[in-house]
């Protein structure tokens, strides 16, 4: 009987252990950057537990990177745009300067193409959601995206309409960060929260 017991106590610590892996964690802590890697001269600061990102006096591209790479991953993250708010989230993604070599999920105003998938410094666009799916997109507002990347395969989903399935070899072979990013030409202010990672 006593066998029984521990055997049953040792089958829950292992489920623990197995649900704790499958947790979301969060990577942006609603206090400051920590973890994460500046590149460029354009603002990224903390107000009020959000996460913004605001064209600076060089009106460059910017963009700020996870300190750690990661692979497979589901990711989850609120964006709301103000002004022109033209960025993207990036994954797999190397930086040098604010030259980035990856691959970017489009986050842009309307008519723009947020959701498709945009190869910097290569092969340019890979995939553009259908014209009719833009309207999921919340200009002004707050918007939820979500990507999922797993060997070869993304998909993207905006306030839970999926907006592109695309599956590529050279996705798949490919290691990196994480990366925000802020679009050269000035005037742009876009806020994130709720940055929140699962490792598949």
């Amino acid at each position: 009987m006593q066998r029984l017991f521990y055997y049953a106590l040792c089958c829950t610590i292992c489920l623990q252990f197995t649900a704790c892996g499958a947790q979301k964690q969060s990577l942006f802590n609603g206090q400051n950057l920590n973890g994460w890697i500046n590149y460029g001269t354009e603002k990224w600061y903390v107000q009020d537990g959000e996460l913004i990102c605001e064209s600076g006096p060089d009106a460059d591209y910017g963009y700020l990177a996870t300190e750690q790479f990661y692979d497979d991953f589901e990711l989850t993250l609120d964006f709301r745009q103000e002004a022109n708010g033209n960025s993207g989230v990036f994954f797999r993604s190397t930086i040098e300067g604010t030259k980035i070599t990856g691959w970017q999920v489009e986050v842009a105003p309307p008519g723009n193409d947020t959701g498709g998938i945009y190869e910097s410094y290569g092969r340019g666009w890979l995939i553009k959601p259908d014209p009719e799916k833009d309207a999921a997109l919340k200009m002004g507002d707050w918007n939820t995206m979500k990507i999922r990347v797993e060997g070869p395969k993304v998909t993207t989903w905006l306030n839970g309409t999926e907006m592109i399935e695309l599956t590529d070899e050279k996705i798949g072979a490919a290691k990196g960060r994480i990366a925000l990013q802020i679009h050269d030409g000035g005037g742009i202010k876009v806020r994130w929260r709720n940055i929140l990672l699962k490792s598949l």
